[in-house]
């Protein structure tokens, strides 16, 4: 039996560590809401913060907190046979602060949501109309490897794609276009569009660092860089 006075010194080691614990599992980092946010020392030349400016709460109404147009079908006629609507802060000025947002998405017959990710968000999906062909593909294993994870999805269907890993929604049907609709873990997600960022940045990527990255012949890559600049 320990005596009374080790017991008391045993709770209190034990309470100074649990509140020690507890103090730094909170002092953490926000976070972020955008790619970056650099410091600056003169308040007049700051043009952004992490998020959005708060409007006072006497003058907010309840039309802050609304959002009209997602029954509306937009048009798909672009190169993927694709078309989002977010509704996140930027549009929907209720949701500022409070970690999500959501979006439909319009497929054209055999349209495709191109390979992409969300820096900031995990998304989960339900088809409304049509048939999805979906997936993820895992970061980096221990082995160099990749897991590609996909699933044939119908109407009612729900499926979840982890935040930032690379994913896609393909439209099977060649004759019917489908409709889901997705939420996400963030009021700004952000996305990264593969193709579009690899090939299409602004300035563009060496082709020497693509061409090595890819395994691929130079004139392959700027052919390829040609359809996205």
């Amino acid at each position: 039996m320990y005596a009374p006075k080790m017991v008391a010194v045993l709770y209190a080691a034990v309470a100074a560590f649990m509140a020690t614990s507890f103090l730094v599992a909170y002092a953490t980092d926000p976070t972020q809401l955008q790619d970056f946010c650099v410091a600056v020392n003169d308040p007049n030349a700051a043009a952004f913060v992490n998020g959005l400016f708060c409007k006072n709460p006497e003058n907010t109404t309840a039309d802050d907190f609304f959002f009209s147009g997602l029954n509306i079908a937009r048009s798909t006629n672009n190169k993927v046979g694709s078309n989002v609507t977010l509704v996140s802060a930027t549009n929907l000025p209720g949701l500022n602060t409070l970690g999500i947002s959501m979006a439909r998405i319009d497929f054209a017959p055999l349209g495709l949501n191109p390979l992409h990710s969300h820096p900031r968000a995990s998304e989960i999906l339900t088809v409304l109309e049509g048939t999805l062909y979906v997936g993820f593909v895992t970061s980096n294993e221990a082995n160099g490897g990749h897991q590609l994870f996909t699933k044939v999805l119908n109407e009612g269907d729900v499926f979840v794609f982890p935040q930032g890993l690379i994913h896609f929604q393909f439209n099977l049907a060649n004759k019917a276009s489908a409709v889901a609709l997705v939420a996400l873990s963030s009021q700004n997600p952000g996305v990264i569009t593969v193709a579009n960022a690899v090939f299409g940045s602004t300035p563009p990527i060496s082709i020497d660092v693509l061409t090595k990255s890819f395994q691929a012949d130079s004139n392959v890559v700027k052919n390829i860089q040609s359809q996205f600049s």
